[in-house]
């Protein structure tokens, strides 16, 4: 089943990518790499490893980046980013205006600085950095010799607290944008850790569907970037692969049934879009069904029966979840959608929904 944690809510992470003054500009492509280490020469260095000079120059330059979009000034990050990024700007100064009104009033803290040193590389497909003990690897593929660093910075104090990863180059003797990512810190009012806690506890009570969405909560939150592994975030991803599900929707769709109806499943995921900590379900509705959803009494009871049969299938759910949104498609128009608390759920007369809305285009967030 594919998740949509980074989806549109929760920011859009934004790479550019990192070229040399005379390389054309590349796309690197990151992922992590569990046992590379018949590698390249390419060095790390963590934060501890550096020189106090290098650490605090890295350090002042990603809070001067953050200032600038902290304050919307543009022109002034674009004068501090590669030339050959900045000559195609307009997707830094996209993810700077979807960012800034998170970051606005934050207190920003460098919470981890890495030094990549490939100069002595050749440009090749993939190379490998390997930083402290225990190893935090990294992986980049189709980066141009040079130096770069990677800052990971927390924008706290605020509502939204952000998760923010720059990428740094070293361009005519200073540091300079390459690009940069974002995401929340928070999901409901926790963190990754405590997902990750509660998703043990789940585990433990065999209470493996739940436990399998907790998991994946704490490690969307818990690895700032999709090219970084370490021995935590692997552990974390062996246990989620142990209660990993086999009959949720993926590449096809599920069927539930309810009261004699059939209704096709193309997914579900989590969301805090509302709030709270709620499971999102899209269906698609065949024609009888579709028409049924015109009627907003005969849509609340189409709608509720799929919740109910949701829960008819797996009863743990109760539990882990402050209730259920759904969304019923046609194509790529959201017919209607409704959200309930768990408690509310239940076939037969119904009271009046939280937030019900028959629509003629998806619900965007």
């Amino acid at each position: 089943m594919p998740m949509r944690h980074p989806d549109a809510r929760r920011g859009l992470p934004f790479f550019l990518s990192i070229a040399g003054a005379l390389l054309p500009v590349l796309l690197p492509v990151l992922a992590p790499v569990l046992f590379p280490f018949d590698a390249s020469a390419a060095t790390c260095k963590t934060q501890a490893q550096m020189p106090p000079e290098q650490r605090v120059a890295l350090a002042s330059t990603s809070r001067i980046l953050l200032g600038e979009v902290q304050t919307g000034d543009v022109q002034a990050l674009r004068q501090n980013t590669l030339p050959a990024v900045a000559a195609d700007f307009s997707g830094i100064a996209a993810t700077v205006d979807s960012l800034k009104p998170f970051v606005g009033k934050a207190t920003i803290t460098v919470e981890n600085l890495f030094l990549l040193d490939s100069s002595a590389e050749p440009l090749a497909p993939r190379t490998d950095f390997f930083c402290g003990t225990p190893v935090v690897v990294m992986n980049l593929t189709d980066l141009p010799p040079g130096i770069y660093a990677v800052a990971i910075i927390h924008a706290t104090g605020v509502p939204q607290p952000q998760q923010i990863v720059l990428i740094l180059a070293q361009s005519a003797g200073r540091w300079m944008l390459g690009g940069f990512s974002y995401k929340p810190m928070l999901e409901a009012g926790h963190d990754g850790l405590w997902y990750w806690i509660a998703a043990r506890k789940y585990a433990q009570r065999n209470m493996n569907l739940d436990a399998w969405f907790y998991y994946k909560t704490a490690a969307y939150f818990l690895s700032p970037v999709d090219y970084l592994s370490s021995p935590n975030l692997d552990k974390l991803q062996h246990e989620e692969d142990l209660v990993k599900p086999t009959n949720l929707p993926g590449s096809r769709p599920i069927t539930l049934s309810e009261q004699g109806a059939l209704y096709q499943i193309t997914s579900i995921d989590t969301t805090d879009a509302l709030g709270a900590f709620d499971l999102e379900v899209q269906y698609t509705p065949n024609s009888q069904q579709a028409a049924e959803l015109r009627d907003p009494v005969s849509a609340r009871k189409q709608v509720t029966q799929v919740m109910v049969a949701l829960l008819d299938l797996h009863p743990e759910l109760h539990e882990a979840f402050h209730g259920i949104w759904v969304h019923a498609n046609q194509g790529t128009a959201s017919l209607f959608s409704l959200d309930l608390p768990m408690d509310q759920i239940i076939p037969g007369p119904l009271t009046p929904p939280l937030s019900s809305s028959p629509v003629t285009n998806p619900v965007i967030r």
